[in-house]
């Protein structure tokens, strides 16, 4: 079903954009291709998996009975998918009672497709994903997002004042599952995020984990997600408390 809505956003990628409107703030934007590939998810999972439950960026609701739900960002990248940026992934997690089980994150530009399993390791397309190790902050390639609200994304400036001299470089894709998956795949060495929803990285969580990743939720609100190989995400962790702790942050 991933596939099949990736095939569908990469037909409207490729033509005019329709039906744009806004969320939570004017730069917070969804079109009617986030709510056709999230409907078509779901006729699937209805269909298919009628007592799983379902939460869905764009308003998708069900409730489990079978103890187990699914986690679904129809379109990760929503505003490079508008200006015409080729970064943006659907994604699709499904959890039970003891967290992530499988984790799904299509980038159908690049035809790349990162899937894990609990307990059963990472791949990308058909090869094995294993996390390379890193341990300086120095020569870090950090990646990460900002907030649709405006004084959260001051704050993450400020953050950044303290942040950007003690690492390599920073990157800001778009999005956050891809964000992850660049981090399994070796791509960047490390990542954090605050406003964060589930259906963000439920999927792309699992991915990093079965690569050998370390994957932590950040202290304090709003939700934050810090990701790295074990090594090295203590110290990104310790500077981030510093960075966040400091007056103008």
């Amino acid at each position: 079903m991933a596939l099949d809505a990736g095939a569908l956003l990469v037909d409207r990628f490729r033509g005019p954009a329709r039906d744009v409107h806004v969320k939570s703030s004017a730069t917070d934007m969804v079109s009617a291709a986030d709510e056709d590939a999230e409907a078509m998810i779901h006729r699937v999972l209805r269909s298919e998996r009628p007592d799983d439950g379902l939460l869905g960026e764009e308003g998708g609701r069900e409730k489990a009975t079978s103890g187990r739900r699914w986690l679904v960002d129809p379109l990760d990248g929503t505003t490079n998918f508008l200006y015409g940026i080729p970064v943006w992934a659907v994604s699709v997690a499904l959890e039970d009672e003891d967290g992530g089980l499988v984790g799904v994150v299509f980038d159908p530009l690049r035809e790349e497709l990162f899937t894990a399993a609990r307990g059963e390791g990472a791949r990308l397309n058909d090869e094995p994903l294993t996390m390379r190790p890193h341990d300086e902050l120095a020569t870090a390639l950090v990646a990460t997002g900002f907030a649709y609200d405006p004084a959260q994304r001051a704050k993450q400036a400020q953050v950044l004042v303290t942040l950007l001299p003690a690492v390599r470089d920073i990157r800001r894709a778009g999005a956050a599952a891809l964000d992850l998956c660049a981090l399994a795949a070796g791509r960047v060495d490390a990542y954090y995020e605050r406003n964060l929803n589930p259906w963000d990285w439920s999927a792309a969580h699992l991915i990093v984990a079965e690569a050998g990743g370390a994957v932590v939720d950040m202290e304090g609100e709003p939700h934050g997600l810090a990701a790295a190989s074990p090594a090295l995400l203590p110290k990104l962790l310790s500077l981030l408390e510093e960075a966040e702790a400091r007056p103008d942050s």
